[in-house]
């Protein structure tokens, strides 16, 4: 219920969605001539808020802060012995895929091409790669393709763990805690998207599985990013989107206990 219900809301709460939705209802109610005042005034704001996002660099200043509550910095591979390395999903595209052979990607590559740079530093680690079907409506399994990835990459087998059943952030915490079944006192990394960590450390310690953020896929550059314009309408638009997908998730996990804090952020030493 939750899976689906967070999917449904997000479509219809994204900026560019609400966006949509104020234009077609502004071009409805032109047709009408009693509100045809208020139907121009909705249009005009439709049409602005779309033309503002999308080049003004509203979206860098919401993920800024999500992408250096961490680092600031790409991270260093940590000294010490490493239990594991958790890979979360997001990176592939299942859809593709299953149509075209291999794995695909997407621009959230780094969470595969970092995590196989901790492997190769950290040879006595598992490798564990959680995420199942998170499309509401397409998507493919990319359990195979992934598992054969690492294997080519030079990932022993007996290395590799593989969790295809999860479709959010909440059931890749439970489902791999679950499977790896940690031990006090061992060190797991967590490599995921920059921006996505919050949320991500949130869910993993209200599972009751404490993490070592590895925060990749940085989005921005640093602060400077506040004063750059997007050199593309879709560009500033899709950068508004992610931003407030996390910042919604952040509440909507924290609300409703799935989070251990509402912007989760390092433990003090």
């Amino acid at each position: 219920m939750f899976f689906a219900l967070s999917k449904i809301l997000f479509l219809l709460l994204q900026p560019s969605s609400l966006a949509l939705l104020v234009c077609a209802t502004g071009l409805v109610l032109l047709r009408s001539e009693r509100h045809r005042r208020v139907g121009y005034r909705l249009t005009l704001a439709g049409v602005g808020w779309i033309a503002f996002a999308g080049f003004v660099p509203v979206g860098n200043a919401l993920v800024l802060p999500l992408e250096e509550r961490f680092s600031t910095h790409m991270a260093k591979v940590p000294d010490g012995p490493v239990a594991g390395i958790i890979l979360l999903g997001g990176f592939e595209d299942g859809w593709v895929s299953a149509g075209r052979g291999g794995l695909a990607v997407n621009e959230a590559a780094e969470r595969l091409t970092e995590g196989l740079r901790l492997a190769r530093a950290k040879p006595e680690a598992k490798v564990i790669f959680t995420g199942g079907v998170g499309n509401f409506v397409w998507g493919e399994d990319v359990e195979r393709p992934v598992h054969d990835y690492l294997i080519d990459a030079g990932v022993a087998r007996d290395r590799i763990v593989i969790e295809h059943l999860s479709r959010n952030t909440w059931e890749n915490a439970i489902f791999t805690r679950e499977i790896v079944k940690a031990k006090p006192g061992e060190r797991w990394l967590l490599v995921t998207s920059a921006y996505h960590m919050p949320r991500s450390v949130g869910v993993f310690r209200q599972a009751g599985f404490d993490v070592l953020p590895y925060p990749v896929d940085f989005r921005t550059r640093d602060r400077g990013d506040l004063m750059r314009p997007f050199e593309s309408m879709p560009r500033g638009l899709e950068r508004l989107d992610l931003a407030a997908k996390e910042w919604i998730g952040l509440a909507a996990y924290w609300m409703s206990g799935k989070s251990s804090a509402l912007f989760p952020g390092p433990v003090p030493p």
